[in-house]
């Protein structure tokens, strides 16, 4: 399909979409002036709609630097509107975006679709969080989200461990501040290259083997996926809690937190929408 009809397809089905929910009536009761949180990575788009403190729904679906402003607008709509709200129950809008080139497809996809400026987590922004990283503006914001929920969440020291497309840890001292934290790749990155540069290795679903020591050629892979990158967050762990005096709560999140956090006792807490958390409470101060 080209990119004309393609174009032509998501902008009729946004007109069909809209008129539908004009056909709607609203349900009584319904909160209005929701949040809704985006959260852009390298691999996935977490979206979040808040009412209030509460998060009413969450969805995730690939990210695609090739989609249109009107394609992520259609697909967007549609989740809103199969969880029973309406474009005009969203007020505000709130991006941590990690990919520069769907910043700006994005903040066209709130204007256009919900009526919205977001509010971008950048350099410049207010999130109550100190960073005494040597260049301050390079922490993503995914991290800064991730710290400023946590501190909230759980109180320092922490260590947030979140294992998404790379595996990142962030570690925040006694006094809430952000102070670094280390990136290695992650477990899907790691997968894929080992099948990428050896011949006669194949793709595996990255799942538990029944046993350290494989059998065979595809869990032996996973053993050695699986379990050694629980002895790299173990031992990258073990070190940050050193340095930060000896105690700090652990927390996860990402899309391999749970299966990671079933094979090791050091993550004290699963958070998988610890990004989303954190964009409200950084909306929230902004807005204030």
């Amino acid at each position: 399909m080209g990119l004309t009809e393609r174009l032509k397809n998501a902008r009729l089905l946004a007109l069909f979409l809209r008129e539908y929910n004009d056909l709607t009536p609203p349900r009584k009761g319904l909160a209005r002036y929701m949040l809704l949180t985006l959260d852009v990575g390298n691999t996935n788009v977490t979206l979040g709609v808040f009412d209030g403190e509460k998060l009413r729904a969450t969805w995730r679906f690939a990210t695609d630097v090739e989609k249109l402003p009107d394609e992520f607008g259609v697909l967007i709509l549609s989740l809103v509107h199969h969880e029973g709200l309406t474009e005009a129950d969203i007020s505000e809008a709130v991006i941590a975006c990690v990919v520069p080139d769907l910043e700006p497809v994005f903040e066209q996809v709130c204007q256009r679709y919900f009526g919205t400026k977001p509010l971008h987590v950048t350099a410049g922004v207010r999130t109550g969080l100190r960073i005494l990283y040597d260049t301050p503006r390079d922490v993503g914001a995914d991290r800064v989200a991730d710290a400023v929920a946590a501190i909230k969440e759980y109180g320092p020291p922490l260590i947030v461990v979140d294992l998404g497309t790379a595996t990142v840890f962030d570690a925040i001292s006694r006094e809430g501040d952000y102070l670094g934290g280390a990136i290695a790749p992650g477990l899907g990155i790691a997968a894929e290259a080992l099948y990428r540069r050896a011949a006669k290795l194949t793709r595996v679903e990255l799942e538990r083997p029944k046993s350290a020591i494989g059998r065979n050629t595809i869990t032996a892979i996973q053993s050695g996926i699986l379990f050694g990158y629980v002895g790299l967050i173990e031992g990258i762990v073990s070190r940050m809690k050193e340095e930060l005096g000896g105690e700090a709560k652990v927390i996860g999140t990402g899309g391999y937190a749970e299966i990671i956090g079933r094979e090791t006792q050091v993550i004290d807490h699963i958070n998988p929408n610890l990004t989303l958390e954190g964009l409200r409470l950084i909306h929230e101060l902004n807005k204030a």
